[in-house]
């Protein structure tokens, strides 16, 4: 199973732990850590936007992002939620089967 970093950014700390929460619970996470103090920087409809957000970083495999980024999307405040994700080129072998493990459907 190929391992990916999810990230994906909320609008404050209650967003946060309810998204990680649910995508634990859920299985599509093996962990999801919650990064605060995020200013991000954005044009969002013609206008230049500057927000407070959290940042997510989830664990995950190739095989789930289909289905957590449905959830995300299900589950997320905004209209339009950033959701990308970048393969983990290498890891502690038992580190990465815990994230295939944890995450089975």
């Amino acid at each position: 199973m190929s391992v990916l970093i999810a990230l994906c950014t909320v609008p404050d700390r209650d967003a946060a732990a309810r998204l990680a929460h649910a995508l634990v619970e859920e299985r599509l996470a093996a962990c999801v850590n919650r990064l605060e103090g995020v200013t991000s920087t954005y044009r969002w409809r013609g206008d230049i936007c500057v927000d407070a957000e959290c940042l997510l970083l989830i664990k995950t495999t190739r095989e789930r992002f289909a289905a957590l980024c449905d959830r995300i999307v299900a589950l997320h405040p905004y209209e339009l939620p950033e959701v990308i994700a970048v393969d983990v080129a290498l890891g502690l072998d038992r580190y990465l089967d815990w994230v295939s493990e944890e995450t089975r459907a």
